[in-house]
């Protein structure tokens, strides 16, 4: 199941998306916002899917708002949905994958949303059929040092930086956890907006004490956090392991 955050100005507009989103199982509406601000914080917190993108509205509109989403290491899917198609263009320049003219029918949302759910089957096989290095390398205090992937346990984005743990420690990458996740798919398995893990080394998907989800991993006592939107494909790895 996707998430969805839908962002309108109007409660009706925001109220009529949830409703057909109710009628399709393969998505919920994972949170709302009334503006481009509150958008972005909500992608911070929620960690959707698939955002369904008003153009004009107070403060920073539909289309700033998309532009800053884009930016982020491991961004939704944007489909804006409008009254003014003047914008089309200058939308599709922020990287949105769909552009659906208010009154929203179903039929269309139903077919943006599935562009999208093909999208990210495509790029997942692309990924999975690049080459890949067996190892990666990190500037430390003695200089360059090479660390083999079988001993990397997961990667932690924090702003500008990426950290890898390991069984040796832990150093800091320039590569970007997008980067990461591209080259080594099918080794790494991205379980937050911020976090990648071994594949090979998970154990278990576990409550954590606050109630969300963290994943166990071997030869570790950190447990990274799981967002509910990686939380299904990191259950569908565990029943292939």
């Amino acid at each position: 199941m996707l998430d969805v955050l839908i962002v309108d100005d109007e409660p009706l507009a925001r109220a009529r998306l949830g409703r057909m989103l109710e009628a399709l199982p393969e998505y919920r509406v994972s949170a709302e916002a009334p503006d481009g601000e509150a958008a972005l914080a909500a992608v911070l917190e929620h960690d959707p899917d698939i955002v369904l993108m008003d153009i004009h509205m107070p403060g920073d509109d539909g289309l700033m708002a998309a532009r800053a989403i884009s930016e982020l290491d491991d961004p939704p899917a944007i489909i804006f949905c409008t009254a003014y198609s003047e914008h089309a263009l200058e939308a599709f320049a922020t990287s949105a994958v769909g552009y659906l003219l208010k009154p929203v029918r179903r039929e269309q949302l139903e077919a943006a949303l599935g562009k999208v759910t093909q999208l990210n089957k495509m790029q997942r096989a692309a990924a999975q059929g690049a080459s890949r290095r067996s190892s990666i390398t990190a500037k430390t205090h003695r200089g360059i040092e090479r660390i083999a992937l079988a001993d990397i346990r997961y990667f932690l984005a924090d702003q500008k930086y990426v950290t890898v743990y390991h069984t040796g420690g832990e150093h800091l990458l320039d590569a970007t956890l997008k980067e990461l996740e591209q080259e080594f798919a099918g080794h790494l398995v991205r379980v937050h907006r911020n976090a990648l893990v071994s594949a090979r080394h998970i154990l278990a998907l576990e409550r954590c004490p606050e109630g969300g989800l963290q994943v166990r991993l071997a030869d570790t006592e950190v447990a990274p956090l799981v967002s509910r939107r990686h939380a299904s494909d990191v259950k569908a790895l565990l029943k292939q392991l």
